[in-house]
């Protein structure tokens, strides 16, 4: 099967998602774990077709491998918390949307792959890491939009057709707490084998790249995030806009320079 081909089927396994959760009545049902294990094989197939021979530094491969690693998250997350499925209104347009920009830039011409100098379990490891943090923080950040949204449905007496599918602010708060904390543990664990990974190629701990030092001051900010969540009580919308900062972050450390790199400079 050609490479556009199985680009086109893991783009529409992502609709039905997209759309199952808009649907009157949605639940917890058959439909939703149909299309939700939909959402994930289409995009985990076409990103380990292109990830079979080597690890891919494209922009399009990093976000099928995001979008894939986010929906397996959200399924998992989904049947583990009654709430969580509640989510899906707004991750798998989300989702979906990555998937079509991913799709228009997948002919970019992509750098080399790494350097075969770092031990091929120690890359893994950072790889897995990597990718982890980021489905981590995409799905903390969606559950503080929803907090965000309700808290503000909730303010002008409105609440709206979106707000109603959503989390209460209760459960989406727990839910965006719950994945902070796990995010800021394995970006941690991240940026330890990325500076790893940085000496075994160029023998320096730390090179102050755009990616490590956004990577930096997103650790810093959810760190700063759960410690006055702890002390001061900080939560809510302000909270929300916060952990909607360090995901701005953490996207413009992993695929925001891919994207000025190879496609604005290309």
């Amino acid at each position: 099967m050609s490479s556009l081909a199985l680009n086109i089927i893991a783009l529409a396994a992502l609709l039905p998602a997209a759309l199952v959760a808009l649907r009157a009545g949605a639940g917890r049902d058959g439909v939703f774990w149909g299309c939700a294990a939909l959402a994930v094989a289409g995009p985990a197939l076409w990103a380990w077709v292109l990830m079979s021979a080597a690890w891919q530094t494209s922009l399009s491969a990093a976000l099928w491998v995001s979008i894939a690693a986010s929906a397996t998250l959200f399924i998992v997350l989904s049947w583990s918390n009654t709430q969580a499925w509640r989510l899906a209104p707004l991750l798998m347009p989300f989702l979906a949307t990555a998937g079509l920009l991913a799709s228009m830039v997948q002919w970019v011409e992509a750098p080399p792959p790494l350097s075969g100098q770092v031990p091929a379990a120690w890359l893994d490891l950072h790889i897995v890491v990597s990718v982890l943090t980021y489905a981590l923080l995409t799905l903390a950040a969606v559950a503080s939009l929803a907090t965000f949204l309700q808290e503000r449905a909730l303010k002008r007496k409105a609440p709206t057709g979106l707000t109603r599918m959503l989390p209460s602010v209760a459960d989406a708060e727990t839910l965006a707490g719950r994945l902070l904390l796990a995010s800021e543990a394995v970006l941690g664990l991240g940026l330890v084998t990325g500076m790893a990974t940085q000496y075994f190629e160029s023998g320096a701990m730390l090179t102050l790249s755009h990616k490590t030092l956004l990577s930096l001051l997103a650790f810093v900010v959810i760190g700063l995030l759960l410690i006055g969540h702890r002390v001061c009580g900080v939560r809510g919308r302000v909270a929300a806009r916060v952990v909607l900062l360090a995901y701005m972050l953490l996207t413009l450390a992993y695929p925001g320079v891919k994207f000025v790199t190879q496609v604005l400079l290309s």
